[in-house]
């Protein structure tokens, strides 16, 4: 894990990403609702800084010292989030037990928004460069995961998973529709003479896709966090689907390679990637490096401002670390 090159942080840490409303701000109807179920005066309440939604989260206390982390959304003017809440407390709820993540005590709908109370974990999101405690105790705690899900466990799968294959095909091709006409070019340039290659790339995803047990389908830095103990917790499982582990850990090495590590042989050493195809991590950094850059022109509003910095951040990553991998040429794109 020694530093093979310079490091390339974000422009805003990942910490401090979020834009969310104050716990005073929501209705009061809803504030003494999830109060009653608390059963208990809500006496202080940190707001999570991490993240990309406008949704209320943070870790409330009560008078009698309980702690929950909440998740709250308006179900007039935030539907696509209270839909994620009530998918993820579905999916939270069926993770086969003593892994490493939160789990949902209860669900109340009041005022016109919907909340979920999950377990309060009492952590820090990692952060940039990574520290050698902190990134072997994420790909310690993520190889116990991806073998729990590794035989796809049945009432998971009930849930309706979708199947990455499916989502690399449909929505993991953008280098294909920008090579079409049918999509902007990304900018920064740096890719144009090799775009041919990443549409290849891109590509083999679908196929290799087919194959695996259960994907978190999100995994980022921003979405771990290192307990005082050490240990690293996983959180935010909306998007979990149908797929092999290493698509995880291709997303989540983006940012041990912006730290300057052997990103290469963190991937090739870890459990996730055994049996993975010699190309499946090309094909990954390709797709993903589509997504997050072409993304970035269409950041919706509804996001925190700080969401096109990340994904043009992300897909600057990924461009990069593909690029070293085949000698192409790396030309300015942002974390340079």
């Amino acid at each position: 894990m020694d530093v093979m090159r310079a490091v390339s942080l974000p422009p805003v840490s990942y910490a401090a990403t979020a834009e969310r409303p104050s716990w005073a701000e929501l209705p009061a109807g809803l504030r003494g609702a999830v109060a009653a179920r608390l059963g208990a005066p809500v006496r202080s309440v940190r707001v999570a800084s991490a993240g990309f939604t406008r949704g209320f989260a943070g870790v409330l206390e009560t008078a009698d010292g309980g702690r929950v982390f909440v998740k709250a959304a308006s179900a007039a003017d935030q539907p696509h989030l209270v839909g994620w809440y009530g998918r993820e407390t579905a999916i939270l709820d069926r993770l086969p037990a003593g892994l490493p993540v939160p789990r949902p005590r209860w669900t109340l709908e009041a005022a016109g928004w919907f909340a979920v109370g999950l377990t309060a974990v009492d952590g820090r999101v990692p952060q940039l460069p990574w520290t050698a405690a902190d990134l072997t105790a994420t790909l310690a705690g993520y190889a116990e995961v991806a073998a729990a899900l590794a035989d796809r466990p049945a009432d998971l799968v009930a849930v309706g998973l979708p199947r990455l294959a499916d989502l690399a095909r449909d929505d993991l091709a953008w280098w294909r529709e920008v090579a079409a006409g049918r999509e902007p070019r990304p900018t920064p340039g740096g890719w144009e003479e090799v775009l041919p290659e990443l549409v290849r790339l891109e590509s083999l995803l679908p196929g290799y896709a087919l194959t695996g047990g259960l994907a978190h389908g999100d995994l980022r830095l921003d979405n771990v966090l290192i307990d005082h103990s050490g240990r690293a917790w996983f959180c935010d499982w909306t998007w979990l689907c149908q797929g092999p582990a290493w698509f995880d850990l291709a997303g989540l090495l983006l940012t041990a390679y912006g730290s300057g590590l052997d990103a290469d042989a963190l991937f090739a050493d870890h459990p996730a990637a055994a049996g993975a195809a010699p190309d499946a991590l090309d094909a990954a950094l390709a797709a993903l490096s589509g997504y997050y850059l072409t993304g970035a022109t269409a950041a919706p509003g509804t996001a925190s401002p700080q969401v096109r910095a990340h994904r043009l951040f992300s897909g600057g990553l990924a461009l990069d670390w593909l690029a070293d991998r085949h000698g192409w040429p790396r030309t300015g794109r942002p974390g340079r």
